[in-house]
Order: C-alpha cells, then sequence, then structure tokens
C-alpha cells in the first residue's frame, strides 16, 4: 500500500472510515483471511519477475535481526561493469515490498536493477520481512521500545555497513518519507555519513509542524498515541469470542452481541484499532493481535471492493495525487501493512506538535537521565557533511511533506541539494505513479551516474 511518515497510517484510517457501506460483517470470514509470507520478499515479489535475488540477514548493534535483500536484473551483467550499491528505505508501517507494488517498469526497485544498480532492500525492525531479535520475543515490550530514532542510529548503520563489507563501496540511499526521516537524522553522524556516497531523498521529511491535512491535524490533537487500550480489551474479546456479525449504527451506538458500547468510543473505535492492531500494545495477546491483523484487512479489503473511491478518502488526508493506480489497491493489500511500535508514532506525533526535528521525548525527568537535558536534543542538519550529494524530489500537492517543512530542510542544510519539484504530485505518487520514470525516477538515475558509477572506497 502507499508508503510514507504517516500516509499508510493515515490511508488505513481512512479505509476504515470507508464501512459504512458494509452494514453486517462476520467475524468468520476476518478469521479465514490470510496473508503469506512464506519464502521472503525475494520469492513473493523479485523472482517471479525474473530478477535474481538473495536474502541476507543482519543484526544491529541492540539485537534487532533484520531482512535485506539483494536484486540484480538479468538484462544487465553485473560482473562485466562496476555496479554501484543503492540502499531503498521503505516508509512507516510498510517493508521493502513498497518498492515492487507495480510493473517492472514503473518500480524503482526492478528499474534500478535494469540501469546497472547494485541494489539492495532494507526492512526496519519489526517488519515481516525482518526476522526479531537475538534475544526478545515479539511477544516482550522491549521488543517494541522503538521510533525512527533507532531505526536511523541502528537499523540503518548495520544496512550501510553489511553492505560495505559486501561490496567494498560506499552506498547510494534513496529514502522515501520515514525513510527520509532516517536518512537525515543517520547523516548528521559524521561515522554513518561517511559510509554513503550521495543520497536521494523522496518526499523529504525532517519536520512535521506545517502538515495541511486537517484530519491528520485532528488525530495529533486528540491525543490517541497516548490513549490506555486497557478499556478496549473486553470490546476485542467479545468481538472474537462471542460475536457472529456487527451492526453498525450511525445513531451513535455500535450493537455487539448484549453488550451496548458509548458514543465516544464509537467515535475513537476505528483509530484505536488501528493503533492496537499495527503498534502491538503488550496488553493485547498475541493471538488476539493475528486476528486483529486479519479483521483490520478486510475491512480494507470489503470497504474498497467496489463499495467506495477510497482515492479520493485518501486524497483528502495525504493530498491528491496525479497518478496513483487506485485499481492496484488489492494487490498492494496482499503486503501492507507491516507492524511499527506505538513509540514511533509517538515520536512522529511529537515532531508535529513541537515542530521540532530531535530526539524522542520522554518528559523533563526522563530526558535528564537518558540525555542529561531536559529537553531531548536536536537533529542537527548543519552537521551533515556538505560534500554529501543530495537530491529531493517533492510535490506541490503533498499534505504530509509539505513546501514549507521542505524549505525548512534545505535552509538548514550545509550544501545545496538537487531539487526536483512536482506541483501535481501528492505523497503517494513519488512511490507508485505509474508516471515516476518519466516524472521523477529518470532524473534520480542521471544525479547518481553524476555522482559516479565507480565503486569508490
Amino acid at each position: 500500500m502507499a508508503t510514507s511518515v504517516l500516509q499508510t497510517v493515515l490511508l488505513v484510517l481512512a479505509l476504515l472510515l470507508c464501512i459504512s457501506s458494509a452494514e453486517y460483517l462476520t467475524v468468520d470470514s476476518f478469521i479465514n483471511h490470510s496473508q503469506s509470507y512464506d519464502g521472503g520478499l525475494c520469492v513473493n515479489l523479485v523472482e517471479p519477475c525474473g530478477y535474481t535475488c538473495s536474502e541476507h540477514t543482519i543484526q544491529t548493534k541492540d539485537g534487532f535481526l533484520l531482512g535485506l535483500q539483494r536484486v540484480s536484473s538479468s538484462i544487465v551483467n553485473l560482473e562485466l561493469q562496476s555496479a554501484p550499491p543503492v540502499l531503498l528505505l521503505h516508509g512507516l508501517f510498510m517493508g521493502g515490498d513498497a518498492w515492487f507494488m507495480d510493473s517492472a517498469k514503473q518500480s524503482l526497485g526492478f528499474i534500478l536493477p535494469d540501469h546497472g544498480f547494485d541494489v539492495w532492500v532494507g526492512n526496519v525492525r519489526g517488519t515481516k520481512w525482518s526476522h526479531g531479535h537475538v534475544s526478545l520475543s515479539e511477544r516482550d515490550k522491549d521488543f517494541w521500545d522503538w521510533s525512527w530514532q533507532e531505526l536511523a542510529l541502528y537499523d540503518l548503520e548495520a544496512m550501510l555497513r553489511y553492505i560495505k563489507s559486501e561490496t567494498s563501496s560506499k552506498v547510494f540511499v534513496v529514502g522515501h518519507s520515514q525513510g527520509t526521516i532516517m536518512s537525515l537524522a543517520a547523516f548528521t553522524q559524521p561515522d554513518i555519513a561517511d559510509l554513503v556516497e550521495a543520497a536521494a531523498l523522496l518526499s523529504p521529511i525532517s519536520y512535521l509542524d506545517h502538515i495541511t491535512s486537517k484530519f491528520v491535524l485532528n488525530l495529533v490533537q486528540m491525543h490517541l498515541d497516548e490513549v490506555s487500550f486497557s478499556s478496549l480489551i473486553q470490546i476485542y474479546v467479545n468481538l472474537i469470542l462471542e460475536v457472529s456479525y456487527i451492526k453498525i449504527f450511525f445513531t451513535g451506538t455500535w450493537i455487539t452481541g448484549n453488550t451496548s458500547i458509548k458514543h465516544e468510543e464509537v467515535f475513537c473505535f476505528p483509530f484505536l484499532l488501528f493503533f492496537s492492531a499495527f503498534t502491538r500494545p503488550r496488553l493485547i495477546i498475541d493471538d488476539i493481535y493475528a486476528v486483529l491483523s486479519d479483521i483490520l484487512t478486510n475491512i480494507i479489503d470489503l470497504a474498497c471492493d467496489g463499495h467506495v473511491d477510497c482515492s479520493d478518502m485518501l486524497a483528502s488526508i495525504t493530498g491528491e495525487n496525479c497518478c496513483f493506480n487506485s485499481s492496484r489497491v488489492d494487490f498492494y493489500l496482499e503486503y501492507e501493512p507491516h507492524p511499527s511500535s506505538l513509540k514511533n508514532l509517538k515520536h512522529l506525533f511529537q515532531m508535529i506538535r513541537k515542530g521540532t526535528f530531535a530526539r524522542y521525548d520522554y518528559g523533563s525527568l526522563k530526558n535528564v537521565l537518558q540525555y542529561g537535558q531536559t529537553k531531548p536534543p536536536s537533529f542537527d542538519l548543519g552537521q551533515i557533511p556538505e560534500s554529501l550529494p543530495i537530491w529531493m524530489a517533492h510535490g506541490g500537492n503533498d499534505a504530509l511533506g509539505d513546501v514549507i517543512d521542505v524549505h525548512h530542510t534545505l535552509s538548514e542544510l550545509p550544501s545545496k541539494p538537487n531539487v526536483l519539484f512536482l506541483e501535481n504530485y501528492g505523497h503517494i505518487d513519488f512511490l507508485l505513479s505509474t508516471r515516476a520514470y518519466e516524472d521523477l525516477y529518470g532524473n534520480m538515475i542521471r544525479f547518481f551516474k553524476s555522482c559516479g558509477m565507480s565503486r569508490s572506497s
């Protein structure tokens, strides 16, 4: 599904609001819905399209085991040329599959190897293509104690070091949305920036305080990321164990079996369901989580199966997308969304509320214990090396990566990045546009080639 910082969360939330078209939903049909990830990303998405793909597992400094795929093209003989490695970094609630969602001529994960690049596909901790932790189980609270801060300082560093060890080369980095937050934060660290040859940032984000989506702003103001989930446990248990049908009334009450749910619970339920199911709060056991995941996916499938034009709903949240192929939503839903942590959402919402690009805010007292100061330290974009070539592409219709925020980012960088502005592009277009190669990927590839196609130590 479409990918982003906040983009995917908002897409899912928007689609949940589309359930008005379905008067009755059976629990049995939810439970029977399943997705298969057996065999890994290579077997599922890359090799069937005729590309060579190998699976790798790497370990971060804090013990997470990440899946990393290496992709090459059958039409380019990489042994006869020096192929620079490129790392693709996905967005929030996504995995590396996001780069292969459209045809081989439209998906960047296929286009880059066809142009002679040695493509590596990153999957951050907690996603379905990664492989857990050396000692923690997904049932452990500590397994989910991270935000994009750790993705930048641990996951991205581990990916870059592994790729350099395998290729003896610095790495080109491509990020979309959350992938750009990771990149910009990581590049402020000299030891990480030294591993990078150049970077291309799609819908670049380091500041989020000028987003224009009223829907997102309402979510932030409601503080749903700080809500207690304990009051919902009985609702979920009733839903899964006792209820055969759910009837939705828009008179202010949901009827589930013999249980009446208050109006305010009705209003928040789709949002709380999302946060619960895809950020794995520790109060919900894994068996219930598994069912909730299926319920959410089936709600989305049902809502967008001819009942309502959910692309219009999505546009009202993330910005109008000129070239998003809405006919492929069913296919996207076979792979998206992926889990993330509640702490990650909290960190993103902090950025919106405070207008900062900083480390996670634990509150004054814990900040002193964690950072030695009452406020979390900022990621200083001025510390990104001026010598690091950067290319950016952003859109005039992007309601999440707002133009003002992009200019704020640009003003703090020591270098002058190459910038491509597409007036009619929304947030999703930078990943799933049917015209992506003509409009931006070709430009990005020329930028990379201008930085040097030969390996550099």
